[in-house]
């Protein structure tokens, strides 16, 4: 039995695929802030983020009459934005080095007690991710954020799927260590 996928929108993207400004409308509203924070998380800087999001939505409303609607809407805003984020970064010259994985460890999480805090340990992630070297940040981004599996983030990104899985291990170690220098600091 095959899966069966429901596009809450499909009578929207319908419209807009004929030509409806107000169904394009829309549809911006419903997912601009959602893809905005994907291109955000990608290229970490919201300036940034926010040509991503525009030159994503000119791209797809000018190729929806393409969109054949065997998934959501949504998804296939999302692969434009996060390919568009990445081609951002292509641009910026970003510079992937080969990684040896052989001796990556996995590090443990924390688990806070109360709601507060947990925002609180959120909110500094957040920030403390915006300190890591582009590389990291993004396959982090892409990884734990987007739900991309590495061989996905490879294709994206033009890396080796062994290139995406050391990236991101260095990435929760750079992670772990800032966030360890900003307790002693706190």
């Amino acid at each position: 039995m095959e899966a069966v996928f429901i596009d809450k929108h499909y009578n929207l993207v319908v419209e807009c695929k004929q030509g409806s400004k107000k169904a394009c409308y829309e549809l911006y509203r419903l997912y601009s802030k959602a893809m905005l924070n994907v291109a955000f998380r990608v290229v970490g800087n919201i300036g940034d983020a926010e040509d991503v999001l525009q030159e994503a939505f000119l791209d797809a409303f000018n190729k929806v009459k393409d969109f054949r609607q065997e998934t959501t809407f949504g998804l296939w805003l999302k692969q434009i934005v996060v390919n568009k984020s990445v081609n951002l970064l292509r641009k910026r010259k970003l510079v992937w080095a080969e990684f040896e994985d052989g001796d990556l460890e996995n590090i443990p999480d924390e688990v806070a007690e109360d709601d507060e805090e947990i925002q609180y340990k959120v909110t500094l992630v957040k920030e403390t991710m915006n300190e890591l070297p582009e590389g990291y940040r993004v396959v982090l981004s892409l990884y734990l954020l987007e739900g991309y599996d590495h061989e996905e983030i490879g294709q994206i990104l033009g890396i080796t799927e062994n290139t995406s899985r050391t990236q991101f291990l260095r990435a929760k170690r750079k992670l772990a260590e800032l966030l360890k220098k900003k307790e002693r600091i706190l």
